[in-house]
């Protein structure tokens, strides 16, 4: 028996067995069958651009290959792209009644995102359902995807107590990705307690304490809306529960904590968080301190503040405006004046130049201790640094003026405010008016009144009351409102 060799008896089956193996039906060829398909694809969509699901086919029909999930992709992409919003159903159905590859979670995530865009919440989540008939297994990806929709907007909310009982049924388990999107949401509509309690069921879960959903939730605690909803939770027991968890709190947490401390009124233990920051070994900016600062003034307690302003300057920290406007607060607080005043000389050399604030702080403190000489020279002095004509200025010294009954003082500042156009309209004016009705003084208030109808300034009912009554008019005010409006020289001559 003659032994032939391998190759001989190779090239024997390929030529006599009955079907021969096609060189052409390799895995290596069919894939660049559908590259070639695809490209084809991609060549001719500009063609007929409103049928592309039929030239998708036709493309792959030519090379004798199946479609890929890339190429439906594709379709899908210049379908959005495109606003063919109505042939993108008829795709997905083909993907899901003939085609018989496992479609790739992205598909679904992608054109879930595209309809919230889009606004249609209802399609999003009906895609979301339909992922397992397209031979996927929905993931923590698209449902992420899906929360992130449906907590864009108030509408959508009411739909995520429904999709996240129906995808653990599912068997979806909740990452960290989704219980930040989750928390984030809660924080946006004002219930923060919601979102501790989720960050509760979040450590329950087995997971670890994310850093970055602490300092999300205390960034909304920060915020300024009041209507939040902390369900009796205080930012310092927060803060111990979350260092519990292993939350270890940077420069930037204990500022927001500082910040909710010292707004609401506890400036001594922001000064203790304060403490616990160089505790840890962080070194406090200007910005903490200035708030701490801030805090303790407001509270009365000036030697820690004095103390305070010291240790910045010990440590080089390079006090700013808003930092020494929390220090003169406090002198003006105390009566020391001159030291506020020395306070701003001394900013000055150190190249820090004081604002409106700065001033004006100064200015309420030499008005409230009946120093109008000394703020009249101060405003004098304002008005040749530039600050001239403010009417946050002049308001703050009528206001001083009518609490201590300064009428006369305060007539002749309103006369300066009209002459200078500051405002169209002050309630103080009509403070004034009624000042002066009480005193007897009607032709003056007249006078007053008559100089704000020639500036174009409405006076208040308080005003018209008061020289109604004074002038002993039977008019209403209704009627003396329209009188006024008619003709003002004959009302004013009531």
């Amino acid at each position: 028996m003659v032994i032939r060799p391998f190759s001989l008896t190779n090239k024997f089956l390929r030529k006599h067995r009955e079907f021969p193996i096609s060189p052409y039906k390799t895995k290596w060829h069919e894939t660049f069958n559908q590259t070639q398909a695809l490209q084809t694809l991609k060549r001719h969509q500009n063609e007929n651009p409103n049928r592309l699901l039929s030239l998708l086919l036709n493309s792959f029909n030519s090379y004798d290959c199946n479609p890929t999930p890339e190429a439906y992709h594709f379709v899908l992409k210049t379908l959005i792209k495109t606003s063919q919003f109505d042939h993108i159903h008829s795709v997905l159905d083909r993907i899901e009644f003939v085609e018989k590859f496992e479609t790739p979670e992205y598909f679904f995530a992608q054109i879930i995102g595209f309809y919230g865009f889009l606004d249609r919440i209802e399609d999003a989540i009906d895609i979301f359902w339909r992922i397992p008939k397209f031979r996927c297994v929905p993931s923590s990806y698209s449902l992420n995807s899906l929360l992130y929709v449906l907590c864009r907007r108030n509408e959508g909310l009411r739909f995520v107590p429904e999709v996240l009982i129906k995808s653990r049924d599912m068997n979806i388990r909740l990452e960290e990705a989704s219980f930040r999107i989750l928390i984030t949401a809660l924080c946006k509509i004002g219930k923060v307690g919601y979102a501790i309690e989720i960050l509760d069921c979040m450590i329950s879960d087995g997971y670890d304490i994310d850093a970055r959903i602490c300092s999300l939730i205390l960034s909304f605690l920060c915020g300024k809306n009041k209507e939040l909803d902390l369900a009796g939770f205080d930012v310092l027991e927060l803060l111990q529960k979350m260092e519990k968890m292993g939350f270890c709190p940077r420069m930037g947490d204990y500022s927001k904590v500082i910040r909710i401390l010292v707004r609401e009124k506890r400036g001594l233990e922001a000064l203790d968080i304060l403490g616990q920051m160089k505790a840890d070994g962080m070194k406090p900016d200007v910005v903490c301190y200035t708030m701490v600062l801030h805090g303790i003034v407001a509270e009365g307690e000036y030697s820690k503040a004095d103390e305070m302003f010291d240790e910045m300057l010990v440590l080089g920290l390079v006090p700013d405006v808003y930092t020494y406007n929390a220090y003169i607060n406090g002198l003006c607080k105390q009566n020391d004046v001159d030291g506020a005043l020395d306070t701003i000389l001394r900013m000055e050399e150190l190249g820090c130049k004081p604002n409106l604030i700065t001033y004006n702080l100064i200015l309420r403190a030499l008005c409230k201790n009946g120093e109008f000489g000394r703020a009249k020279e101060l405003v004098a002095e304002m008005s040749l640094k530039g600050f001239e004509d403010y009417l946050q200025t002049y308001i703050i010294m009528l206001d001083v003026l009518l609490g201590k009954g300064e009428i006369v003082e305060a007539c002749g500042l309103m006369e300066e405010m009209l002459d200078k156009l500051l405002c169209r309209r002050c309630s103080m004016y009509d403070e004034i008016i009624f000042g002066l009705c009480r005193r007897g003084l009607d032709c003056k208030a007249s006078e007053m009144l008559g100089k704000m109808v020639g500036k174009n300034v409405a006076p208040g009912a308080r005003a018209w009351d008061a020289l109604l009554l004074s002038s002993g008019s039977e008019l209403t005010l209704p009627e003396a409102i329209w009188s006024s409006l008619v003709n003002p020289v004959e009302t004013l001559l009531l």
